[in-house]
């Protein structure tokens, strides 16, 4: 694939990096119990879903899809001037919704994907093309993903709180959502290098095509975490390491009306 010097500083502050070419695959289930029908809440006179159609647009993708079992987010998506693909409704996992639409869309293996959530509509464009930029520049590594460090040792205590755990190269080593690297002589609150994992990804086409077939590893069912499942068998995932701690997705109507504020104030662009 072509690249293109990538437009603005990367997320984590160090120089740029050549930016490739790469997808966005956007996954929205109208499926939610704690805000039905999210994908489609207004924020600002457009669908959350557009908006993060926009954010992913904004960070240089290509091409940018939602992978949708709705016909309601379909017809919304579409409307806005946006590409959607139908997909099965019975999906175990999102990564599985996405293996199906990169297979539907035709993309080949060596495609760079990026997983931009449906309810992440202030997610900031720099990070995906770091994302992205990142797995570009790591031909062994067939994920890459963000981590932030952590400060607050309740969230580094908070099981809520995905850890990473990274090589000298920063490629994982484990994710946990236990406290991870543990301090055994306490010599500080947080150890000075934890970090909190970002859930966004990167993936090769050529993983994505492999994952439904994976089998599920035991360390992912406990900590029910489906990265763990790549670690298992093999994959390595690379992690671009951020300072910022990207602002928070959509998960109640609290947090709608948190992030309506936001737009309606003028921020994000």
């Amino acid at each position: 694939m072509g690249a293109a010097l990538a437009p603005g500083d990367s997320a984590s502050g160090r120089p740029r990096r050549a930016q490739p070419d790469f997808v966005a695959l956007i996954p929205a289930r109208l499926a939610s119990t704690r805000l039905p029908d999210k994908p489609l809440a207004d924020i600002g006179g457009q669908p959350m879903v557009v908006r993060v159609a926009e954010r992913a647009r904004a960070a240089g993708a290509q091409r940018v899809a939602i992978a949708t079992d709705s016909q309601r987010i379909a017809e919304a998506v579409r409307a806005a001037g946006h590409e959607a693909v139908m997909t099965a409704a019975d999906h175990p996992s999102g990564t599985d919704r996405l293996a199906e639409a990169a297979r539907l869309l035709g993309l080949a293996a060596d495609t760079i994907v990026v997983n931009v959530q449906g309810d992440e509509p202030l997610i900031p464009p720099p990070l995906v093309r770091s994302v992205a930029a990142r797995l570009a520049a790591s031909p062994d590594a067939a994920i890459a993903t963000a981590a932030h460090p952590i400060h607050d040792p309740e969230d580094w205590r908070n099981p809520n709180v995905v850890k990473a755990v990274l090589d000298r190269e920063g490629r994982a080593l484990l994710f946990s959502r236990a406290a991870i690297p543990f301090d055994r002589d306490g010599s500080a609150p947080v150890p000075a290098c934890a970090l909190r994992h970002i859930g966004l990804y990167a993936y090769r086409v050529g993983f994505l095509l492999a994952y439904p077939a994976l089998e599920r590893a035991p360390i992912e069912a406990l900590e029910s975490l489906e990265q763990l499942r790549a670690l298992w068998h093999g994959y390595r995932i690379v992690v671009e390491v951020t300072d910022e701690q990207p602002p928070p997705g959509v998960d109640t109507p609290a947090d709608l009306d948190r992030v309506r504020r936001i737009v309606s104030g003028g921020h994000p662009n």
